[in-house]
Parts: structure tokens; C-alpha cells; sequence
């Protein structure tokens, strides 16, 4: 305006969050207006139930964000309403009130999905700390819901979690390789979740209907990896009695997941290498050429660049493979996906064991933030499906697994606190890194100076976690 003031109309528009609607459940009339009174100071909206079947009635007319109900009511219990806005509105919190005296009925509402409780009579302060902290976690969940959302819809990878940055990246690469033929390298960590990932591009793929199939190529013994791939005709050799179509053939159409192609010894890469230039292969034992069209995903924990300049790998496969490489990021360049990741697999393994889903505390969410996760993805799923199975439903503190020790230290003898099973693993973790350094990273080697097989060693690596990094034979 002329004289300097700024009308009203050219001020940016401010637009305010929307206030919290909060449903209170109480016979007591004085519980009911007292708690209304401080709920509305704190700028919530509030309406008031006399009972369950009242509040059930204003949840089928009106969404709530949260529900504070008290226990002991006439006719029903906040228990028996717990479960019905479990049921029928899931997204709505519930926080349950419940006397000194009946804390195990706190508990039982713990257990059946509560957000928190409050102990009778309820300070001003406690009951808005509490509100609080529940209607941040349903904003953060559903925030997180909806990132997840608007991934699966741009991207299509339903199965894969995380909204973290490196993740995006990952996902919009994916998209763009999963709809070719390309062979595709996915290079990573033990535990970050290849497999999936090859998954996901297969079900995106023009291939989708045809058979995916998994190999692991540590886990067959090498004297038999060439007939599980390229399959054997019959009196090939002892104990083949009849013809066994391989791997390849068995996903001809579709694709073929060869992970850990790190450790396929020189004959083998051969082998493999026709089958990339050429579809083209033969059977163990036989004569004639099979010839099938089946896309390759290959997955590694290992540095294929550097096998190839150490002459453990051939140049002209590692080529072969390399069309598209994609890294899969470590858990520990991902922190921000934690939360969901640990609500992922806590409603998977509550789901799959009958358990409720357990709520985990602030300072449980930081330490889990703030852990190394070595083992990645899979090591989390483990720590999450354990506090799962053991039952506990409001879990203020968890076990992680210890630091791994250095690999010249001896085992933890003597250390309090650490158990006989924990200074095993220690010292059979220590063995093993010290073999696979002596032989230059070759399992074969590392398993025979062990006195092990090379399957039984494959399957100590993963079982202890041992990650690439922890043998650097350089």
C-alpha cells in the first residue's frame, strides 16, 4: 500500500496444522470433563463417550486420531473397545486409563495393540506427555506408510522397504533395468538383501509369469555345482541313474539368480561364460547342445574388480556380468529406513507366530539407529524376530549382538559378561578369518586347512556374519 503497511490480503497464507481429535471414554462425569479441560488447553479437539458403545457410535460417525479409554466401565470393558478399534479403525491410537491395583489389565492392553497406558488418578503432565508420544508415533507411521506408498506406486517394488535416499536411487535404477534383458551385477554386503532385489526385477520384468530361481553358488559343493546348474545325463556318473535337467534348463523363460558368483573356481567360469555368450551349454555326460533363453542376475559380497586383477576371476565374465552393476547400500548408509524396517519385520514375525506386535521405546529405536549392523538387513531381521518369539510386548531395552573382536585377538576369556557359547563364537569366528586370510580369500583353501567342507564353512561365514571388509588379504 501506498503509506508502507502490508494489506492483509498480500500476506503468504499460513496454513495451520490440523488440531488433534481425540475421543475420551469415562462413566465418571468428573474424569470426563478434568481430562476434557487439559486436552483442549493443549490444543486438541475433544469429545466425550459415557461408555464403549457410545464411543463406537462417534468412531462410525467421525474419524479420531486417538482414543483414551478407561477400563472399568458399566456393560463392557476399555478392553473389549481396544479390540474393536483394533478391528475396524487400526490407524487410530489407543491409550488405556486403569487403576493402581490392575496394572496386569495395562498389560493385557499392551498386548492387545494399546499405544501406552496411564495409572489412575493421571497428572496433567504425565497424561499430555503420554497423548503426545502416541499421537507422534501414528504421525510418523502413517508418514512413513505413505512414503512407502508413493515408492511402491512410482517404482512397483512392493516387496522392498526403505524411503531413505540411497534406497530411491536404487529403486528408480532398478525401474529402469528391470523392463531389458541386461544382465544385471548386484554388488553388496552380506545381509543387504540381494536376493530381494533380483526379485523385484524379475517381477518387473517382461519375464514376470516365467520361473525365477535362486542358486547359491558357496553352497554347492563345487563337484556338483556343474550338474545342479547345467544339469546330467544319465550314467554320467556314479549314482546317476536317470537324466537331471539343470538349473538353467529349469528356468529357460525366465531368470536365474547365481549368487555369490564370487566363489565359482576357474572351470566353472568357463562353462558359464558360454552360456552367456552363446545360450549354449551341455549337459554332464552328454554330447548335443542345449540351448535355452534365460536372463542372469549375478550377486557377489566380493570385489569382482579386484578378483580379476588377483586372477581369481576371468576378465572376459566379469565383463560378461558387468552390463549393469547396481551396490546395494549397507544398513549403516541407511539408518533412516530402521524404523520401518523394524516395523516390517515386527508385524511379520508377530503375524506369523501369533504374537502381538510389540511396541518398541524411543530409546530402543536410537540404540538400534546407532548399532554398526554388520550382518545388514538379515542381521536386524534376526534381533527384531527374536524380541518378537521371546514375547515381549513393550520393549524398553534390547540385546545386540557384541562388536566383532579383531581378528589377532584371542577369545574373551574371563571378560564378566560374556558367556561360555559367546566366547566360542568369538574364537571360531577368529579361526575362520584368520584361514580364509592365509589362503588369499579362497573358501576351498581356508575350508581345507579348517578340516571342514566347503559348504560347512559357506555356512559358518554366514551364520557368524563375517563380512568382506573383516578379510582383507591385501
Amino acid at each position: 500500500m501506498a503509506d508502507g503497511t502490508v494489506d492483509d490480503r498480500d500476506r503468504p497464507k499460513v496454513t495451520a496444522p490440523p488440531r488433534p481429535r481425540v475421543l475420551v471414554v469415562d462413566d465418571d462425569r468428573g474424569v470426563r470433563s478434568m481430562l476434557s479441560v487439559n486436552l483442549t488447553k493443549a490444543g486438541m479437539m475433544v469429545e466425550l463417550s459415557a461408555d464403549p458403545a457410545q464411543a463406537l457410535l462417534a468412531l462410525r460417525a467421525a474419524p479420531y486420531d486417538l482414543v483414551l479409554t478407561d477400563m472399568k466401565m458399566p456393560g463392557s470393558t476399555g478392553l473389549e473397545l481396544l479390540a474393536r478399534v483394533r478391528e475396524s479403525w487400526p490407524d487410530t491410537a489407543v491409550v488405556v486409563m486403569t487403576g493402581y491395583g490392575s496394572v496386569p489389565d495395562a498389560v493385557s492392553a499392551m498386548k492387545g495393540g494399546a499405544a501406552d497406558y496411564l495409572i489412575k488418578p493421571v497428572g496433567k503432565d504425565e497424561l499430555l506427555l503420554v497423548l503426545s508420544r502416541a499421537l507422534e508415533n501414528r504421525a510418523l507411521r502413517a508418514r512413513v506408510q505413505e512414503l512407502q506408498r508413493e515408492i511402491d506406486e512410482k517404482f512397483g517394488f512392493h516387496n522392498l522397504i526403505g524411503t531413505s535416499p540411497a534406497m530411491v536411487k536404487l529403486y528408480a535404477d532398478l525401474a529402469a533395468v528391470a523392463g531389458t534383458n541386461a544382465t544385471v551385477l548386484l554388488q553388496g554386503a552380506t545381509g543387504t538383501g540381494k536376493e530381494l532385489l533380483a526379485h523385484a526385477i524379475h517381477n518387473r520384468s517382461r519375464r514376470a509369469e516365467s520361473t525365477f530361481l535362486a542358486v547359491n553358488c558357496a553352497a554347492i559343493p563345487e563337484t556338483l555345482l556343474e550338474s545342479e546348474l547345467f544339469g546330467h545325463e544319465k550314467g554320467a556318473f556314479t549314482g546317476a541313474i536317470r537324466q537331471h535337467r539343470g538349473k538353467f534348463e529349469q528356468a529357460d523363460g525366465g531368470t536365474i539368480l547365481l549368487d555369490e558368483i564370487g566363489e565359482i573356481n576357474p572351470f566353472m567360469q568357463v562353462k558359464l561364460l558360454r552360456v552367456l555368450q552363446s545360450g549354449e551349454f551341455q549337459r554332464v555326460g552328454g554330447t548335443t547342445n542345449v540351448t535355452v533363453d534365460v536372463r542372469v542376475i549375478a550377486a557377489t559380497n566380493r570385489d569382482l574388480r579386484r578378483e580379476v586383477r588377483e586372477g581369481r576371476f576371468r576378465q572376459d565374465l566379469f565383463y560378461r556380468l558387468d552390463v549393469i552393476s547396481l551396490a546395494v547400500p549397507p544398513l549403516a548408509s541407511r539408518r533412516d529406513d530402521i524404523p520401518l524396517l523394524v516395523q516390517h519385520f515386527a508385524q511379520k514375525y508377530a503375524r506369523g507366530n501369533s504374537k502381538p506386535v510389540p511396541r518398541f521405546a524411543a530409546q530402543v529405536l536410537r540404540r538400534l539407529a546407532e548399532y554398526a549392523w554388520p550382518g545388514n538387513v538379515r542381521q536386524l531381521e534376526h534381533v527384531i524376530e527374536r524380541a518378537v518369539i521371546l514375547g515381549r510386548e513393550d520393549i524398553q531395552e534390547i540385546e545386540l549382538p557384541d562388536d566383532a573382536p579383531a581378528d589377532d585377538a584371542g577369545p574373551p576369556r574371563g571378560l564378566p559378561g560374556v558367556s561360555l557359547p559367546e566366547a566360542l563364537a568369538a574364537e571360531e569366528r577368529r579361526l575362520i578369518i584368520s584361514a580364509l586370510k592365509e589362503a588369499g580369500g579362497v573358501q576351498a583353501q581356508a575350508a581345507k586347512r579348517l578340516g571342514l567342507s566347503r559348504s560347512n564353512l559357506n555356512y559358518r561365514i554366514q551364520r557368524l556374519d563375517i563380512q568382506l571388509t573383516e578379510v582383507d588379504y591385501s
